[in-house]
C-alpha cells in the first residue's frame, strides 16, 4: 500500500504543467519519429538528449519526456508495419504477419484501431505490475554487494548475447567493445590517463550522447540509404472501416495474456520488445489452434505483438530503475542521461530520489492515456507522415543529430566521433554484430570496473570473493546458462527432428 501512497504523489508531479506538456509532447513527437519508416524510438530519444542537455530540465521533467517519447515510438512503429509491410524494427515484424493482409482488405483503420487498444492495455497493465513489483526488486537489491553487482552486470551482458538473436559471439565481442569505450579517460581510482592519446577532450571519457546518436541515428539513415532510395507514391486509405466494441471484447484475452508475457520477458536485461512479440504471437496462435487464421489478416495476430510490446516496455523499466542494470538499448539511453544529472539509478534510486521514481511510474499512466486519446483522432495525420520523401527526411535527421552533438560540447572533434561511430555502426549492423550489447557494455563499464576494484579491496585480491556469496554464484551459474541455452536449444530442435524422422 505504501507504494500506491507514493504514487499519488508521483502523479502530483506528473500532472503539474510543464510535465504533462512533455509527456504530450513526447507522445505526439515519439508516434510522429516512429510512424517514420526506420527511425524506432531509441533513435527519437538519442536526438532528445541533447536537447534535454540544452534547455536544462529538470532530472524529473527529462525522464517524462523521454518515456512519453519510448511509448509514442512504439507505437508510431507499427503504423508502417501495417499499412506498408515494412516494419521500422525488429518487434515490429510480428505485426506485419496479419496487420498488412487487414489493410489489403481495406481493414487499415480496424488494425491501427486494435492497436492503440492494445498498447494502452499492455502499456497500463505493465505500468501496474511495475508499480507494485519495482519497490519489492529494488529492496532486495539493497542486499547486492561488489561481487552480486559485478555477477549481475556479467548476467546483463550475457543475457543480451545469448537470448537477444544472431550470434553469441558477436554480441559479445560487442559488449567487450562497449567496456572498451567506458574506459577512456581518467581512472577514477588511480588517476592515470587511459586511451587518451594525448587528446584533451579524451580525459572526460567518450561523451554518450556522442556515441548513442552515432551508433543509431547516423548508422540508421546509412542502412535507410543503402536499403531504400524512393518514397512511398501512396498509403492504403483508412478513412474507412473502423474498430467495433466486439473487436474489443474479441480480443480483450488475448490482450491480457499477452501484457503478463511481455512484462516478463522485458524485465530479462537485453530482451525487451524483440523477444517478446514473437513468443506473444506463437503463444496466442497455439491457443487459437484450428479456428485461427494467423498470417491471413486474424486480429488477434495484431492485438498479441502490439500489446506485448507496450508491455515491454514498462518491463524494461524495472532493471533499470531497481538495480541500475538497463533492460533494452532504449532504456540504456535513459540511464545514460540520468547519469548526465549525475543520478546513479540502482535500489538507492527509490529512497533517495522518490519523487523522481514516482513522478516517471505516475507519467506512464499518464503517457497511455494522452497515446490512446492522440492516436485515435489523428491516425491520418501520423499515416500522411510515410509519404514525406527520403530526400527531405533522411538529411533532416542528419542535421539534427549533429546539431545535437554540436550543443552538447559545441565541439568538431564530437561531429568526427559521431561520424565515426555512424559508419562504424553501420558495418557493425551489416556483419551482423548487435548494438544493443556494446551500449550496455558502455553504460554499466564503469560501474563494473568500480564494483571489481571493491571486491577486490575487501579480499585483498582474493579473486574468490567474485562467487563466494550464494547469491552471486546463482548470478554466475544464470550467465553461464543464457549464454548456453541457443547451443542447447538448437541441439534439442535437431533430436526432435532425427526423432521425427
Amino acid at each position: 500500500m505504501e507504494a500506491f501512497g507514493l504514487l499519488g504523489a508521483g502523479f502530483a508531479t506528473a500532472l503539474s504543467p510543464l510535465n504533462l506538456a512533455l509527456a504530450v509532447a513526447g507522445a505526439f513527437t515519439g508516434t510522429v519519429v516512429g510512424a517514420l519508416p526506420g527511425i524506432g524510438p531509441v533513435n527519437a530519444i538519442a536526438l532528445l538528449l541533447p536537447l534535454v542537455y540544452a534547455l536544462k530540465l529538470p532530472a524529473t521533467s527529462a525522464l517524462i519526456l523521454m518515456a512519453a517519447t519510448y511509448y509514442g515510438g512504439g507505437y508510431g512503429g507499427r503504423i508502417a508495419a501495417i499499412l506498408l509491410n515494412v516494419p521500422g524494427d525488429p518487434s515490429s515484424v510480428m505485426t506485419t504477419l496479419d496487420g498488412y493482409p487487414m489493410a489489403r482488405r481495406g481493414e487499415g483503420a480496424r488494425a491501427l484501431a486494435i492497436t492503440a487498444i492494445g498498447s494502452f492495455v499492455g502499456g497500463t497493465g505493465a505500468v501496474i505490475m511495475l508499480t507494485i513489483a519495482a519497490p519489492t526488486i529494488a529492496r532486495a537489491g539493497l542486499a547486492f554487494g561488489p561481487a552480486e553487482y559485478v555477477a549481475l552486470i556479467v548476467l546483463a551482458i550475457a543475457a543480451a548475447a545469448g537470448i537477444g538473436g544472431g550470434s553469441a559471439a558477436k554480441a559479445l565481442a560487442a559488449g567487450a567493445i562497449g567496456l572498451l569505450i567506458a574506459t577512456v579517460g581518467v581512472d577514477s581510482g588511480t588517476g592515470i590517463e587511459r586511451f587518451t592519446f594525448g587528446v584533451l577532450e579524451f580525459l572526460d571519457g567518450v561523451d554518450f550522447t556522442v556515441v548513442v546518436i552515432g551508433l543509431f541515428a547516423v548508422a540508421e539513415v546509412l542502412e535507410l540509404l543503402e536499403r531504400r532510395g524512393g518514397a512511398f507514391d501512396s498509403v492504403p486509405d483508412v478513412s474507412r472501416g473502423g474498430l467495433r466494441l466486439a473487436d474489443i471484447l474479441y480480443t480483450f484475452p488475448t490482450m491480457l495474456r499477452s501484457a503478463a508475457s511481455g512484462f516478463v520477458i522485458g524485465v530479462l536485461p537485453g530482451a525487451g520488445a524483440t523477444l517478446a512479440t514473437p513468443l506473444a504471437y506463437a503463444m496466442e496462435r497455439r491457443i487459437a489452434g484450428p479456428s485461427g487464421t494467423f498470417g491471413k489478416g486474424d486480429i488477434r495476430g495484431v492485438a498479441a505483438p502490439e500489446t506485448a510490446d507496450n508491455a515491454s516496455h514498462a518491463g524494461s523499466m524495472i532493471p533499470m530503475l531497481a538495480l541500475g542494470i538497463p533492460g533494452s538499448a532504449t532504456t540504456a539511453v535513459m540511464m545514460g542521461a540520468l547519469m548526465l544529472y549525475d543520478i546513479t539509478p540502482g535500489p538507492l534510486l527509490f529512497r533517495d530520489n522518490a519523487p523522481l521514481v514516482w513522478g516517471l511510474i505516475a507519467s506512464m499512466y499518464v503517457a497511455n492515456v494522452v497515446l490512446l486519446v492522440l492516436n485515435l483522432p489523428l491516425i491520418r495525420f501520423f499515416v500522411r507522415m510515410l509519404l514525406i520523401p527520403p530526400w527531405v527526411l533522411y538529411p533532416l535527421v542528419i542535421a539534427l543529430a549533429f546539431a545535437g552533438v554540436w550543443a552538447v560540447n559545441n565541439s568538431v572533434l564530437d561531429l568526427l566521433l559521431a561520424t565515426f561511430f555512424g559508419v562504424a555502426g553501420w558495418a557493425a549492423r551489416k556483419a551482423g554484430m548487435p548494438l544493443v550489447p556494446l551500449l550496455l557494455g558502455m553504460v554499466l563499464g564503469r560501474m563494473l570496473e568500480d564494483n571489481v576494484r571493491r571486491a577486490m579491496a575487501l579480499s585483498d585480491g582474493d579473486l574468490w570473493i567474485l562467487v563466494s556469496s550464494p547469491l552471486s554464484a546463482v548470478l554466475w551459474v544464470a550467465a553461464v546458462g543464457v549464454l548456453l541455452w541457443p547451443a542447447v536449444a538448437g541441439a534439442l530442435r535437431a533430436r526432435r527432428g532425427q526423432a521425427a524422422a
